[in-house]
């Protein structure tokens, strides 16, 4: 039976009954569990992503009122008083033309949030509200219904309620002051509900992509490989060095069980390009395991120079009639250290040249001109990389 079951294709599994289907897909959960993992493998739902099943990202535009006097000031931000009457106008309201107010107790604030895949009608998500204006904080506002659309112009979810503000702050008759974080943006904790669902492409065709989170030939391959190795020869198919298209049965339910089962499969992704990162603010050096250093001798030296000034008073000797002057007295040290030099010999890898460069005591700033020195000569063996 599991040598038939190997070679069936995604295409016939739609044939299959449920019941059958999904519990052959959980013997080989069972399967791949209880297996030995190698020590560097990794399981695809880890090192990939599956095409179309993705987040997506919703913006909005409302008022935050019950503020206390911190709101906008209205004479500096005209939207706010527009929006406020454009919202009594549709509440029925209307104000008498030229008439102003004040809407220190409102913000006018962007409303943003984060569509997760799959999400249905009724469902929470969190929103954070930043203020659009001047208001000082958004402390015990309260955020009124507002829509908040995709980047196609469509409703997706629909915001309001109680802000969560963490910052706070105070300020004195005198103008003085004190802030502790940003009090100008606050969350709703599920304060939006779904009104529509996202499309997705995960439902809709024959078959399934991952896309590694790095792309690289050679790990493309093996994921291939293993698919294939699992459920039969050209179930899987390698796109490039970031996509491995897998076919897959067209029944929703299936195809849910065949995507659990393969999501945990072990992989061993291929080591990365050797390469050297160099963090210059921070002084941060990061060696790669595949650096290697071709055949080089390297010195490297510090002239340490010391300016000291040591003024002394110079006095008269008794009845000589003349006056105290400061007499200036500068010290000029030099210093230059010395064994500075080592040898890489040929083949030399990452612990060879930690332990070189432990060795003469290099600061962070002497590696990065070592490096940057040896890549010039034409003797490292990897990609700088300078961020």
């Amino acid at each position: 039976m599991d040598k038939q079951r190997s070679n069936l294709r995604p295409d016939e599994h739609a044939g299959w009954p449920d019941a059958l289907f999904q519990w052959l897909a959980l013997g080989l959960l069972v399967l791949i569990s209880v297996s030995a993992p190698n020590a560097f493998a990794q399981r695809l739902k880890d090192i990939t992503d599956v095409a179309g099943v993705r987040a997506n990202q919703l913006v909005g535009y409302g008022l935050v009122v019950g503020l206390d006097g911190t709101g906008d000031q209205t004479s500096q931000t005209p939207f706010t008083t527009q929006t406020f009457r454009n919202m009594l106008q549709q509440l029925g309201i209307q104000l008498p033309p030229g008439a102003s107010f004040q809407t220190k107790n409102v913000a006018a604030v962007t409303v943003h949030a984060e569509l997760p895949a799959f999400a249905k009608p009724g469902q929470q998500i969190d929103v954070t509200v930043s203020s659009a204006g001047n208001a000082n904080s958004l402390r015990g506002g309260t955020l009124l219904v507002t829509p908040l659309k995709g980047l196609d112009g469509r409703i997706y979810a629909v915001a309001q309620g109680s802000l969560v503000v963490g910052g706070f702050g105070a300020q004195g008759n005198d103008g003085s002051s004190v802030t502790v974080n940003v009090p100008s943006v606050g969350r709703i904790p599920g304060g939006a509900l779904v009104e529509v669902a996202a499309p997705d492409g995960f439902s809709n065709g024959e078959q399934i992509v991952f896309n590694l989170h790095r792309a690289d030939f050679t790990t493309a391959r093996r994921v291939a490989e293993k698919i294939n190795a699992t459920f039969g020869p050209e179930v899987a198919q390698t796109l490039d060095a970031a996509s491995i298209a897998v076919r897959s049965p067209v029944n929703a339910s299936q195809r849910v069980a065949f995507l659990s089962v393969i999501e945990n499969l072990d992989v061993e992704p291929d080591a990365t390009s050797a390469r050297i990162v160099i963090n210059s603010r921070t002084g941060t050096i990061v060696i790669g395991d595949k650096v290697e250093v071709a055949p080089a001798a390297v010195t490297h030296g510090s002239l340490s120079v010391t300016i000291a000034e040591s003024p002394q008073a110079s006095q008269p000797n008794p009845l000589a009639g003349g006056d105290t002057v400061v007499v200036p007295n500068t010290e000029v040290e030099i210093v230059q250290e010395s064994n500075r030099m080592f040898v890489f010999d040929p083949g030399v890898q990452l612990q060879d040249i930690v332990t070189a460069v432990n060795e003469v005591g290099a600061a962070p700033g002497d590696l990065m001109a070592i490096l940057e020195a040896l890549r010039e000569a034409g003797a490292l063996r990897a990609e700088l990389v300078v961020i």
